[in-house]
């Protein structure tokens, strides 16, 4: 792709257009998920077609996500974002207007093939403005991305206690959370593809090099996933802690990960995405093991925000990887966004279904095992560390390359 020529300043001020983006693509996932028991009622589903509803927005994000590519070389970075966005947060009225379980299916495929394909998007642009500003960003675009899931969680958490209807709540979101979108991409990257460039394929197979870095995210995703469904299960369960002792797991978890995200950036580039991710997967194994092996509540919770800490700048630097791998960013940071989104969704039945076979203490030792590899595979991303283009004097302009 042209990707044209700014001067800093502009570089920066898209740096924090795309960070409210992320922002705003959190406050859907976080206005959605404190609403689903409502959403459940609504639908009059069960517990177990819940679950299997809930595998739509995975399924729908893994189809689309190869299509954005296409549609940012036929639209511009600008204009494809702005509108994939849009879709996005309007996609938040779908689930809780549905009133059974097959339009409740339809309406969460929808809502996940747009979070997808905005979600690469987002990152493709976020991954260039690092680039320009030779310096890591995309740590911090991720805690964004938490800030904007909390601050969604609390609005709906709140909505909830009001007794609000879903409906209502979501369409008065999905309003605000448009237009902040809308105004925000007026100074994102204006990003064209050249003349001669010819349009990616519609569905392509992700290349070699975003297979080895999905892995790594992979191992990442899953830790996380486990510990936000089941950290509150195990202190409950495995430890017999109180309710509200329980869920202040999952919230340290949560909080100690997005602390991490927006903390992170400074300390990539002191020591490279390599050695951050080794010593991200060391922070992760140690809380992995304190949760298995700590037997007392208060080792468990610290060892499930120490694992909040390790996992926090990994997917990120995923990201950044997948998009300097090869010549084709989009279509790398699309195969890697659908590794992980598959991880996401595997993570939480997996661990249940090997509890029920064993226990919880055996399942968070494979979240254990996993969060040992990150220290193993971090060399994969060392494309991370290199091949940012060098910026020079205050408003110096970035000459027009291939991407």
């Amino acid at each position: 792709m042209s990707t044209g020529t700014y001067g800093r300043r502009e570089v920066k001020r898209a740096r924090y257009a795309v960070a409210a983006v992320f922002a705003v693509h959190g406050s859907v996932t976080g206005s959605f998920a404190t609403r689903v028991p409502w959403i459940q009622d609504h639908a009059g589903v069960s517990a177990g077609q819940l679950g299997l509803a809930l595998a739509f927005p995975a399924l729908g994000a893994s189809l689309a996500m190869p299509l954005a590519g296409r549609v940012t070389h036929r639209f511009g970075a600008r204009a494809a974002l702005r509108g994939l966005l849009a879709l996005w947060t309007l996609a938040l009225i779908l689930p809780s207007l549905a009133p059974n379980l097959l339009t409740l299916c339809l309406a969460l495929f929808v809502y996940g093939a747009t979070a997808g394909m905005s979600d690469v998007a987002m990152n493709a642009l976020g991954v260039e403005i690092e680039n320009r500003l030779d310096k890591s960003i995309m740590s911090g675009l991720h805690g964004m991305w938490s800030a904007g899931a909390l601050t969604g969680s609390a609005a709906g958490t709140l909505a909830a206690h009001l007794g609000a209807d879903a409906r209502t709540h979501h369409l008065l979101a999905a309003a605000v959370l448009t237009v902040t979108g809308l105004v925000a991409c007026t100074w994102v990257l204006d990003l064209q593809p050249a003349e001669d460039e010819d349009p990616p394929p519609r569905f392509a197979l992700p290349p070699r090099s975003a297979l080895l870095i999905g892995a790594v995210g992979f191992c990442a995703v899953f830790a996380e996933g486990a510990s936000l469904d089941w950290s509150a299960v195990y202190l409950r369960d495995e430890l017999e802690t109180s309710a509200g002792l329980a869920a202040a797991s999952t919230t340290g978890f949560t909080l100690t990960m997005a602390l991490a995200r927006l903390a992170g950036d400074k300390v990539v580039d002191r020591f490279g995405a390599v050695r951050t991710v080794r010593v991200s997967g060391v922070l992760a194994t140690l809380g992995g093991l304190l949760v298995v092996v700590g037997g007392h509540p208060a080792v468990a919770m610290s060892g499930f925000a120490l694992m909040g800490l390790g996992i926090a700048v990994v997917v990120p630097l995923c990201f950044a990887a997948a998009g300097r791998a090869g010549s084709n960013p989009s279509l790398a940071i699309a195969g890697v966004a659908t590794i992980t989104y598959t991880s996401g969704l595997v993570a939480p039945s997996a661990i249940g279904g090997l509890a029920q076979a064993t226990s919880l203490v055996v399942s968070f030792g494979l979240v254990t095992l996993l969060a040992c590899c990150l220290v193993v595979f971090a060399r994969v991303l060392r494309s991370g560390d290199r091949n940012r283009p060098k910026i020079s004097g205050p408003v110096a302009e970035v000459p027009d390359r291939q991407s």
